[in-house]
């Protein structure tokens, strides 16, 4: 059964790939701050009009006890985000746990651990950067009874515990982080419709969810320029599925959230 979109009118009949030849390319970056900055940065030397509106920001979590604790017996180390680092290693130096294999969602984590002096990490290839790309390969295959730790924010999806539990391995989770999210301004809306804002960027289904609740509640049931006209970039299969299911019209899957490769898609779609 198809999910009942978000907001409450009628779409219109927009082809999802389509874009205006007469319209440039202007852009809502709304991935956390740090993040954010990168994107906006590669954009502006593409020359390409963006705006920066993070819906959360980042903090501290997980105890050195708590981590200390979780580590002790661990001989696999996941970390879903460079938050998930940045966040363990603020609260106990990840150097000392030099016995446990290391494994990094995508190359941003992988940097993150190896700025802290960590090398030897397996990541998935560069456009399998997600959970999915991470549970193909082969070293998370035979894990039967190894016990794996999982550096996350709070909540968030227990697919990749939830498939290791099913190949023997013992999985528990350190929630290093936790998202706060902000209040955004009655009027922001208008504001980006002022700024002509027509592509968002959009790298997780939680900023996905919150964002498409918040126009739904915050725009006339008129204007139906966010479900039709505006181009939503996401970076995997899931949330492009969960965007359709929306009732968004345009959604463009980047199948990363590389800020590079969201540049190089964002600039291929200013050029058509």
């Amino acid at each position: 059964m198809t999910k009942k979109s978000k907001f409450s009118k009628k779409p219109s009949q927009a082809t999802p790939l389509e874009t205006d030849t007469n319209e440039s390319l202007k852009v809502l970056i709304t991935r956390p701050e740090v993040k954010a900055q990168q994107l906006t940065l590669l954009l502006n030397q593409q020359g390409i009009a963006n705006t920066s509106q993070p819906l959360f920001d980042y903090q501290s979590n997980a105890s050195a006890n708590d981590i200390a604790t979780a580590l002790k017996h661990a001989d696999i180390l996941i970390f879903v985000s460079v938050a998930a680092v940045e966040f363990t290693q603020l609260n106990y130096p990840l150097s000392n746990s030099v016995s446990q294999r290391f494994f990094a969602v995508g190359n941003a984590t992988k940097q993150a651990l190896h700025a802290i002096g960590i090398t030897e990490v397996s990541t998935p290839p560069s456009q399998q950067e997600h959970s999915e790309g991470l549970l193909k390969l082969s070293q998370l295959t035979k894990i039967k009874n190894k016990k794996v730790v999982i550096f996350r924010g709070n909540g968030g999806r227990e697919h990749i515990a939830n498939n290791l539990r099913q190949r023997g391995a013992k999985v528990s989770y350190i929630e290093s982080y936790q998202r706060v999210w902000r209040t955004l301004p009655i009027n922001i809306a208008q504001q980006w419709r002022a700024q002509q804002i027509n592509c968002i960027v959009i790298t997780s289904n939680d900023i996905l969810l919150a964002l498409v609740k918040y126009l739904a509640n915050t725009t006339e049931s008129t204007d139906h320029f966010w479900q039709s006209q505006c181009l939503w970039l996401v970076v995997s299969e899931r949330i492009e599925k969960n965007a359709k299911a929306l009732g968004l019209k345009r959604v463009i899957n980047a199948h990363s959230a590389s800020s590079q490769i969201l540049c190089n898609t964002l600039q291929t779609l200013s050029c058509s």
